[in-house]
């Protein structure tokens, strides 16, 4: 009896549903056209004035203090995001109230109102005749046209992604896993930190990235609250269209090339942070 040819060796399983070739080389050529020549591009067009340019405009204190502006009203304000978005999740998820449907559809706001009109809005409020502004300028503290001002438009435009990431992974949690915690004889904070928080975990972290991506860039809602103040309160995507409008594309290019990989470092420690701890969980 001979014995069975070898099996030969394939890269992808076969399916029972047809048309990978077709789908991967859609998938491919969208991602190329859409994602990977403006990337490329954003890539090539700084070294067009040389490299001494390229490094004379990242290094000019203006453009440093906007991208430590736009990258750390970012970061705190994705920080402060992920603390009351998660609680607003939970209330949404676990209470019953009346209201609790305007409620959730509220969170969807910042999605749905064009960014300049959330950005005159913010300062309008919060300016110094402003309606919340007016209460803090006896104390001598401005929000409008400083940092601070930036920071609560990023905090306005990222909210939703932290709610909306945890909100079902809080729903597919059953109430009956903290209460078995709680027959155990866990206490209610402990029921949090050993069961609801390594459940959610992973999906906060997601929400973290798309709301500090999201902050990052954000440019409408800030440019009328931010006072644009260079040194102080002037963020980096209008550093870019200053540069722009003085036709020095060479010089945009760089500072966005900056904060493309900035950004993707950022993602790619958020993303292998979330996939450890994906693992681990599972494990």
């Amino acid at each position: 009896m001979t014995a069975a040819p070898p099996r030969a060796w394939r890269l992808v399983e076969p399916s029972a549903l047809p048309g990978f070739g077709p789908a991967l080389g859609f998938t491919l050529a969208y991602l190329s056209f859409f994602l990977l020549l403006p990337l490329a591009a954003l890539v090539l067009r700084p070294w067009e004035a040389g490299l001494d340019h390229v490094w004379g405009v990242i290094t000019q204190p203006r453009t440093i203090a906007a991208l430590q502006l736009s990258f750390g009203a970012a970061f705190v304000a994705a920080l402060i995001n992920a603390v009351f978005g998660t609680v607003v999740a939970w209330i949404l998820v676990r209470y019953e109230f009346p209201g609790r449907r305007l409620l959730d559809a509220f969170v969807d706001l910042p999605f749905a109102l064009p960014t300049a009109v959330a950005g005159i809005s913010l300062a309008a409020i919060y300016a110094p005749n402003g309606a919340i502004g007016s209460l803090f300028a006896p104390l001598d503290i401005r929000i409008a046209y400083t940092p601070l001002g930036v920071m609560i438009a990023l905090i306005f435009v990222g909210f939703p992604f932290i709610v909306r990431s945890i909100q079902p992974v809080l729903e597919d949690l059953h109430v009956e896993v903290e209460e078995a915690a709680a027959t155990l004889g866990a206490t209610r904070l402990r029921t949090i930190f050993t069961v609801v928080a390594p459940a959610i975990l992973p999906a906060l972290l997601a929400g973290f990235s798309l709301a500090f991506a999201r902050a990052v860039g954000e440019y409408g809602s800030v440019i009328f609250i931010a006072g644009n103040l260079p040194n102080v309160s002037e963020i980096a995507p209008l550093l870019i269209v200053i540069r722009l409008e003085e036709f020095d594309y060479a010089g945009a290019a760089a500072i966005g090339l900056v904060m493309l990989a900035v950004s993707l470092l950022m993602l790619l420690v958020l993303n292998v942070l979330q996939g450890r701890i994906s693992r681990r969980g599972r494990a």
